[in-house]
């Protein structure tokens, strides 16, 4: 026989609202659920690097969205210098890549104080790296970008801190799309606008199936004279 008794729900206990003392730990985050995932403004993206004859070109799509799906800003400047001769494109959830942006800039800025110098790339790479691997920030996945006396310089740094080095990378979600482009049209000893075609390229070839990139481009053009970043529809690239 079907019970027909009317159905409550049981208040919840004492206990279940226990929570321990001792968490969260200083300089841990608390765990997301999915449902809050989606309220975060993210790049989703494609970057790329490309070493050059003449230094190093940084191109990045311009889209943030909402959970993946609703895009929440058109004209994300997703590349910012943090050297005089250096910088990083975002990559993952937006707060997280801006704060690690700032903490890399401070670093950068007090190395030269003390040392009245700057900062290699090198050494610039292994800082992003341990500041990835140990810091509070949500999953990244930049690139980093210079020139110094040793040459010109592209790496890509992975959420654990992993840090590879390359004549050119790409990350982000649209990076098997644009991996395709960029090798088939990728020369040795390239200049800095050859690269910078092939850059939009490339990024434009993922903008058409990747859901998290679109909206334009903006370059980053990386020589020892220092760093110029402007924003550029595709239409006046290629």
């Amino acid at each position: 026989m079907r019970d027909t008794s009317p159905q409550f729900s049981r208040p919840p206990t004492a206990d279940e609202f226990q929570t321990s003392p001792y968490e969260p730990e200083v300089g841990s985050l608390p765990d997301q659920s999915e449902q809050d995932a989606d309220k975060v403004n993210k790049t989703g993206t494609t970057t790329i690097g490309i070493t050059t004859n003449e230094g190093v070109v940084i191109a990045t799509d311009m889209r943030a969205s909402l959970g993946g799906r609703f895009v929440s800003n058109k004209n994300v400047q997703k590349v910012e210098q943090i050297h005089p001769t250096g910088a990083l494109t975002l990559v993952g959830s937006v707060g997280g890549a801006q704060s690690f942006i700032r903490s890399l800039r401070a670093e950068v800025n007090l190395y030269e104080a003390r040392r009245g110098e700057d900062m290699s790339m090198q050494a610039l790479s292994t800082l992003a790296g341990n500041f990835a691997r140990g810091g509070p920030f949500f999953a990244i996945n930049p690139i980093l970008g210079g020139v110094d006396e040793d040459g010109h310089h592209v790496y890509s740094i992975d959420p654990a801190g992993g840090v590879m080095k390359d004549d050119y990378t790409v990350t982000g979600s649209g990076l098997t799309v644009a991996y395709g482009t960029l090798e088939d049209r990728y020369e040795d000893d390239m200049s800095n606008e050859e690269a910078r075609e092939v850059a939009a390229a490339s990024i434009k070839a993922a903008a058409e199936r990747d859901t998290g990139s679109g909206n334009g481009i903006f370059l980053a053009d990386v020589t020892s004279d220092g760093v110029d970043i402007q924003g550029y529809d595709f239409d006046e690239l290629l």
